[in-house]
């Protein structure tokens, strides 16, 4: 990232929002949820997906940073209702429980 956001970085951050775990529940059952670790930029990780950069996203997935829904981890949701938020980059929606919102690095 320069010190500049990107276009679709700032696009992306302006459509990051709270969001609950009953809203989400339908894309989960299409598999279409994938969770972000609580110590990446949910926006640069729903970047590095627009843009299709399989190298940082392969890295994400091995690290464990990055990841599908598990039901394990949808019953825990389900359970505690956290403060989520989620950014959708077709076909996917990228989730992450957050206690403040995003920034802009």
């Amino acid at each position: 990232m320069t010190e500049q956001p990107s276009t679709l970085y700032a696009k992306l951050l302006g459509e990051t929002a709270p969001i609950t775990w009953q809203e989400l529940q339908p894309f989960f059952a299409r598999g279409a949820l994938l969770w972000v670790d609580g110590a990446q930029d949910l926006v640069e990780v729903a970047l590095a997906v627009a843009e299709d950069d399989q190298a940082k996203v392969a890295a994400w997935l091995q690290a464990g940073l990055l990841a599908k829904v598990e039901e394990t981890r949808a019953e825990d949701l389900l359970a505690r209702d956290p403060q989520l938020w989620a950014v959708v980059v077709a076909p996917w929606v990228l989730v992450q429980e957050r206690s403040t919102a995003p920034t802009v690095h």
